[in-house]
């Protein structure tokens, strides 16, 4: 069974990406709705990449540097303005008004009944105003911390006649869909999981560090205490696994680790490295991290450090 949604009509919201960046990037889709009735929780595919009464669709940035950076929220279609909130702290999970769980974000009126709200955008960034009328791809404001939220993202909501509708799969019958006629201008894809980010240091970071994104260093000694690599990411799921490789300039493999998750998680991070027993050469060094489920690697992504 899925969630009871609005069907779409023949005049149904077309959607444009709704954030100003590049997607598995810059930024990534990390939860859909949920289409489950019950406790339980499953995407439009019955895949785990979403949680229970979850009813919008998560596009997160990977840190709060990312953040920092002041990434434009934008109007998926055109329409007016119904409402707006503005004043809420950027302080996440940990602290927000009662009853303010979208944080700052604002509601626009499409027409035929459908409306898309955006939530958890920065606060005091929002640029529009009650009233206004807006086009697509119209700066809103960017996205924050507000609200109940764990990472910076924009939760977005789309409703036909006060119906929530899932934007990958409107459909009222259709169950895990593979190829849904979705409501998106563009070909857009929920990943089966990606690397958020990645990066070399001395020791293990702080889960805290790689979420703020300060865990990267830029360059290292070849006397250091050990050469570590690490990745931050989403949709991992139980069984999945995770292949670190460090080589040195000339090809050769310094270390290489392979670990399987035992659990699914939204987010997470791993890392794998070796202590230096005596100095490295001076050089490049290249870390590969590659995410693969079922044999077959779904996101890999390679970095550098200079070791001096």
């Amino acid at each position: 069974m899925i969630w009871p949604l609005a069907a779409p009509a023949q005049d149904a919201l077309e959607l444009h990406f709704p954030v100003e960046c590049t997607l598995g990037e810059t930024c990534f889709i990390q939860q859909a709705m949920d289409r489950d009735p019950g406790p339980g929780a499953q995407d439009f595919r019955c895949g785990p990449q979403t949680y229970d009464g979850h009813r919008g669709t998560d596009i997160r940035l990977p840190d709060l540097a990312a953040m920092a950076q002041n990434v434009p929220v934008l109007a998926a279609a055109p329409g007016t303005v119904l409402g707006t909130r503005n004043s809420v702290p950027d302080t996440g999970i940990d602290g927000f008004p009662d009853g303010q769980d979208c944080g700052n974000g604002l509601v626009l009126d499409h027409g035929n009944g459908w409306q898309t709200q955006y939530c958890h955008l920065a606060q005091g960034s929002i640029s529009v105003a009650s009233g206004d009328t807006v086009e697509v791809g119209q700066p809103l404001g960017f996205i924050g911390l507000s609200g109940r939220t764990e990472f910076p993202h924009l939760h977005l909501s789309v409703r036909q006649n006060g119906t929530h509708v899932d934007p990958f799969d409107p459909s009222d019958t259709h169950t895990c869909a593979i190829d849904a006629d979705d409501l998106w201008a563009d070909e857009i894809a929920l990943p089966a999981g990606e690397i958020l980010s990645a990066g070399f240091s001395e020791t293990v970071p702080e889960y805290a560090d790689i979420q703020a994104g300060t865990a990267r260093a830029e360059t290292l000694s070849a006397n250091g205490e050990a050469l570590v690599l690490w990745g931050f990411f989403h949709g991992g799921r139980d069984g999945d696994i995770i292949e670190f490789t460090i080589a040195d300039e000339d090809g050769v493999t310094f270390h290489s680790q392979s670990i399987t998750l035992e659990r699914t998680q939204a987010q997470l991070f791993r890392a794998s490295g070796r202590r230096l027993r005596a100095p490295l050469d001076p050089g490049t060094y290249a870390g590969t991290i590659t995410l693969s489920r079922g044999g077959q690697a779904i996101d890999s992504t390679t970095i550098s450090i200079a070791l001096r």
